[in-house]
């Protein structure tokens, strides 16, 4: 796997690591917040912070070739 798409992983995590913190009125993270809302309650914020730092952690193992080489 190229090392682009371990940039683009880290780039979507940081996007909903950083939305989530800030609680983001951005439509792209309302739209997957509501949809999330009705699995995770009120506790949405916290998945999608969650899930950010794990697609950063991936997003740098894959671009240093350590993961999907």
């Amino acid at each position: 796997m190229d090392p682009i798409w371990g940039l683009v992983f880290i780039a979507i995590g940081l996007f909903m690591l950083v939305s989530s913190l800030l609680k983001s009125n951005f439509i792209i993270y309302r739209l997957m917040a509501a949809r999330s809302k009705m699995l995770w309650g009120k506790n949405v914020h916290r998945f999608y912070q969650v899930v950010g730092v794990i697609l950063i952690i991936v997003g740098i193992l894959v671009s240093f070739g350590l993961l999907w080489s």
